[in-house]
């Protein structure tokens, strides 16, 4: 019978700081099997969460009136195009507004200002600022051009109209400015604000923040499919799970012949497949051919998020690799795994997250609930009260308990380390592979008013025993980076009951904010960060194949509650 549940997930803010069987194409749509109540219960949790990513969700910044700037009377003006001061005083007020209570570490409205008015000097050398004597002094080649007051440190509207009014007399003063253009000082003020920062907050401007936003939304909206060359003919290479063909009849290997009826003969892969591309809801008809025989297929063209999630069976195992943490993964992994469930004889699963570099926070953790009864997925702390939770699951593991391995290297990043922590430490899978890269801030998003973004760092991950991902990174329990006697090592002594990792692996558990760098670099030095390999897969059939050599493994982990060591 099949299974079609997807868990309920339980959110609670708190208040403290290889050889492939087969790939699979077909999908099984869960949600038509999901109690109503349920469905309702996922849609307004989905709502109410508001942290989301190793990226997170947009916030958007009311926009402020813009202020006048002061008059100067000293101001030797040069011809120019002008800034649109209203658009940068909007800017500068609104992304000061946004930082204040968000950044890790509680800075003062007069530092943001005066890191990012240093900015200046990278766009135009000539240009220096000073703070002396109450003032902020603006020079133009060791000439004072401005003077202004100092305004209060957290005068929020009086650093914004001081910070407008030095670029625009910068800019009058500078054809190095001018030359960058309104965007260009916009993303050199920010890009120095941010250097006294953390290496992932950042500045995105408003063309490449459609961009990605359109990457994280699905993009143009178009029939989900990927176009390919053979010979001379245009065929469809795959069809992707999350758009509006998969549940139609077109699939990969199929020539497409026209598209709304105009032939694709003698058209470039290009031109046909922007062919597929158009309003969100319009229909587009697509003839193909199959075995000699045309067919014409009609669908509503929609965004399309990527496919993160591929499967294959290997054995008895089941692979399941996750390339990203986008809006559907959960989605794609909760109908994955209920087609692996299916598989006549499987004895295990395989997540490969290998070379993913995270995404959405909140997919990690859903996904993990997949494959989790109970229990905290990750806690995530920031000084905002917004950015603070425990990442509580619970409503049922899809797979009944069955054994789980995940794969990681050096590239494993982010939302995909908090889901391979949080298997590890529920004792729920086990980890093969290398120390992954560490990377355990969460960042907010700011849309600004010019279309730019902001996304700020405003909370650790914590894993759910309580170490931080930053820095130190996933510990594997079996490591492959070390040589393929080294691993042989390892298995032949988990097949006896003992796993060489259980000191480093306690090791890392151990760790506590604020860490201690040295100890880090110890730690990650038993398994270094390297990419990953057969190897890898070798080890995970063997473990699922050999009940002894995995129990051992997934021994390492301490128990919950275990004191950390004094100093972490």
């Amino acid at each position: 019978m099949k299974r079609s549940r997807f868990p309920v997930i339980v959110l609670r803010p708190q208040s403290r700081g290889g050889e492939h069987a087969g790939i699979w194409r077909r999908r099984i749509s869960t949600l038509g099997h999901i109690p109503r109540d349920t469905i309702v219960l996922l849609l307004v949790i989905v709502r109410l969460t508001t942290a989301a990513c190793a990226d997170d969700i947009p916030t958007t910044p009311r926009a402020p009136t813009p202020q006048p700037p002061m008059h100067e009377d000293s101001m030797e003006a040069t011809d120019g195009a002008s800034m649109d001061l209203g658009v940068i005083s909007s800017v500068i007020q609104a992304s000061l507004s946004f930082l204040q209570p968000r950044t890790l570490e509680s800075h003062d409205i007069h530092d943001f200002a005066l890191w990012g008015l240093n900015g200046l000097s990278a766009l135009d050398p000539s240009l220096s600022i000073e703070e002396q004597h109450g003032f902020l002094q603006l020079a133009a080649t060791q000439k004072t051009v401005l003077a202004l007051p100092v305004p209060a440190p957290d005068d929020i509207a009086g650093w914004s109209t001081a910070i407008t009014r030095i670029l625009d007399v910068a800019w009058h003063h500078s054809p190095a400015m001018r030359s960058t253009g309104q965007d260009g000082v916009l993303q050199g003020f920010f890009d120095e604000l941010f250097n006294h920062l953390d290496p992932y907050s950042r500045y995105v401007p408003p063309g490449a923040a459609v961009s990605d936003r359109s990457i994280r939304t699905g993009g143009e909206a178009t029939a989900g499919l990927t176009l390919g060359q053979d010979h001379h003919a245009i065929i469809i290479t795959a069809v992707n799970a999350n758009g509006p063909a998969w549940p139609t009849t077109l699939a990969a290997g199929q020539i497409v012949r026209a598209i709304n009826g105009r032939a694709t003969a003698s058209r470039s892969l290009e031109t046909v497949a922007s062919w597929l591309n158009g309003p969100a809801g319009s229909l587009v008809r697509i003839t193909v051919e199959s075995k000699g025989r045309q067919s014409t297929v009609t669908l509503h063209r929609a965004s399309t998020p990527p496919e993160t999630v591929f499967a294959y069976t290997s054995g008895k195992h089941v692979v399941l690799h996750i390339t990203a943490f986008s809006a559907n993964t959960a989605e794609e992994m909760s109908q994955y795994l209920d087609e692996a469930m299916n598989v006549p004889g499987i004895s295990g699963l395989i997540i490969d997250l290998r070379g993913n570099r995270g995404g959405v926070l909140q997919q990690a953790v859903t996904t993990s609930a997949l494959m989790l009864d109970h229990g905290v997925a990750a806690i995530t702390q920031g000084r905002d009260p917004q950015a603070n939770h425990v990442w509580a699951v619970q409503g049922g593991d899809m797979t009944n308990g069955l054994p789980i391995i995940v794969l990681v290297d050096g590239r494993t990043a982010s939302a995909a380390e908090i889901l391979a922590a949080a298997l590890a430490d529920q004792k729920r899978g086990v980890v093969i592979g290398s120390a992954t890269l560490g990377k355990g801030l969460v960042q907010t998003i700011g849309q600004m008013p010019n279309g730019a973004e902001l996304f700020v760092t405003w909370s650790r991950v914590l894993a759910p025993l309580g170490w931080p991902l930053q820095g130190l990174g996933v510990m594997p329990q079996v490591c492959t980076s070390l040589g393929e006697s080294e691993l042989e090592r390892q298995l032949q002594n988990l097949a006896e009951g003992s796993a060489d990792s259980r000191e480093w692996v306690a090791a890392a558990r151990q760790i506590r904010y604020p860490v201690d760098l040295s100890r880090i670099l110890t730690i990650r030095k038993a398994c270094p960060a390297a990419i990953g390999t057969d190897s890898d897969l070798d080890a995970a059939h063997s473990l699922l194949d050999n009940p002894v050599e995995y129990h051992a493994a997934l021994s390492t982990i301490p128990e919950e509650g275990a004191a950390p060591a004094n100093g972490g």
